[in-house]
Parts: structure tokens; sequence; C-alpha cells
């Protein structure tokens, strides 16, 4: 979740926070002890060269991946939608490198000032080799958002089953990402400004952050409680978004001209009124790369369809399991 408006104030509370590094930090180290105890690893771990990878693991049945967006964890995924297809599916969903437990690919991508970050090539190896560990063969991978990224990037490397979009980031797009994104994900705004994010947001900015994910829709009731949004400003984890973010539209652009190569069902649910990553711009676009792709258009629905319109969802991820001969 991004927190829109609350860069501008905090470059403000920057200038004045001057010389006052000691303190920010403390506050952070204090929030982000808070926050860890707050919402705990709901999962396992296991190990791909030297780095835990968190998961949460339900039910039986073929393989299915669950692969969260930016800002997001594994939890935007228990809180309901795990319920929903662990009657006929063994349902693996990770926490993505540098987000929730999972940690970075390699220490290479760690430190305040440091603005590499994993592509989305890097993240599904990765995801990939947990997955081989947990004993997983031919899954339906399902990504939303950024997430969809790394599913088509799993489906480009390492020939899955199926592959399930939803409201997926998959092409390039027009424009920047806003000041926020381009502040946070910086050198200088990894060391100074993030730690005052960590140290003073509120629990309101997070609360507006939601909300604007979801609009046009409201977010489900309990979801705020439940999310962990405290997790996901602790310093490390904010700057791995940001810079997982901002580094991605060139590896999109090479990546899309590969789509038209795919062969495997791909099911996609947008929906049109999603203005966080529009379907004319993305969905659209994938539907007509890749041969055998479906595309369900949802009227009135934002960003978060699996938890709008589950149903919806759960219907594609049926479909693409029966068309890859699952079930």
């Amino acid at each position: 979740m991004t927190l829109p408006g609350l860069a501008a104030s905090l470059l403000v509370a920057l200038a004045a926070l001057g010389g006052c590094g000691a303190y920010v930090d403390s506050r952070a180290d204090r929030a982000e002890r808070a926050a860890e105890a707050e919402f705990p690893p709901l999962g396992k771990f296991v190990t791909v060269n030297g780095q835990r990878v968190h998961y949460v693991e339900a039910g039986r049945g073929p393989d299915l991946i669950l692969i969260h967006g930016a800002s997001g964890s594994t939890r935007d995924f228990s809180f309901d939608f795990i319920d929903r297809v662990k009657d006929r599916y063994r349902v693996i969903a990770f926490d993505r490198p540098g987000l929730g437990y999972t940690d970075r690919i390699s220490d290479a991508f760690s430190g305040a000032r440091n603005t590499a970050a994993e592509t989305p090539q890097q993240q599904a190896a990765f995801l990939k080799a947990a997955a081989d560990q947990l004993g997983v063969r031919r899954p339906v991978v399902l990504g939303h958002s950024y997430g969809g990224a790394v599913a088509m990037a799993w489906a480009l490397d390492h020939d899955p089953a199926a592959v399930v979009i939803v409201a997926g980031a998959t092409e390039p797009w027009p424009g920047s990402l806003g000041l926020l994104y381009g502040v946070t994900g910086s050198a200088l705004g990894g060391a100074t400004v993030v730690p005052l994010i960590t140290a003073f947001a509120s629990e309101t900015q997070v609360e507006t952050a939601l909300k604007g994910i979801f609009q046009p829709n409201p977010v489900p009731e309990g979801y705020l409680e439940y999310i962990g949004g405290p997790l996901t400003l602790r310093r490390e984890t904010f700057r791995a978004n940001a810079r997982q973010v901002n580094s991605l539209r060139p590896h999109v652009v090479e990546m899309s001209a590969r789509y038209p190569d795919l062969r495997l069902p791909l099911e996609i649910v947008h929906g049109l009124a999603d203005d966080v990553v529009p379907a004319e711009i993305h969905s659209e676009v994938l539907v007509t790369q890749v041969p055998d792709a479906n595309l369900v258009r949802v009227k009135d629905v934002g960003h978060m369809p699996h938890h709008v319109v589950p149903t919806i969802v759960t219907d594609a991820i049926d479909r693409a399991a029966a068309r890859a001969g699952l079930r």
C-alpha cells in the first residue's frame, strides 16, 4: 500500500528534524518491533541460497501458487481467499523477496542507500526454488498486481501448468509512478525519508491508503486490522517495495516481447474501475499477446477483485486448472 500525499509532508518533516537521526531511528526501531509482535509470521519457512522464504500452505489437490502485489504479503491471501480454494487445491502463498517475512534474494540488495532491486524474473526463480523444495509440480500460478509480473516471469521461464493474472502489472505503462516512489526508491530518500515514514506514519494514513487501493469498492470488514500494514512500513520492507516498483517497467518491456511465445492456459481477471493498474494499459493488451488467453472484465470493480468478486477469481482458477488437465 502506498501512502498518497505522505511524501511531501515527510520531506518537510525531514528538514525540521535535521540532526535528529538518532531519535528517528529509535522511534522506527520501536515501530518495527511492535509491528512484528502484532503481526507475526503465519506460516513456515524454507531456505533458498541461505535466504529465508516465508509461505502459508493449506488444502489438498493440484498445486496453486499465490503471489501478492506491491506492499503486500501472504496476509492479503490468508485473510479469506485461501479458504475459498483450499477444498480443492494445495494452496501455497509466498511472501515475495523483501516483503512480509521473506528475505531479499541476496544481501546484494540490502542497505539504506542501495537502489538495486530484484527483477520479476529473479523473484520468480527464487520462489520457484522454494516451491521445488515443497514438492510443487505443474502448479497454477496466480499473481495479483505486481505479482502479475512475477507470475508472467514464472510462465516465461519455468513452465507452470497455467497462469491466472488478477489486476496484473504486466505491460509497459506511460508516465511516472509519482513522488512517493521516486523519493523513497532513491538512495537519499531510502536513507532519510523512509525512516521518517516508519517512525511517524499513522494508522489513519494506512487506512487512507487502503481505501485508495480498494476504491470504488469498500475495504472488507476486518481487513485493516488483519493485513499488517505496519509490516509494510518497516524500513527494509518499504525500501524493497519502492525499488522493485521503480525498476519494474524495463523488465515488463522485455518480458512482453516474449508473451506471444507462451503456450499455456492464461486466465485474466481485471476490474474496469481499476485506476491503480488500469485494465486498458495492461490486461487488454496482454490478452491480445498470449494465444491461449481469456480475459474477464469486471464492471464497477477496482484493484482488488479477489476480495470484491472472489467467485469470479476462483472460477478463473478452476478454468485454468481444467484447461491444463489438472481437474
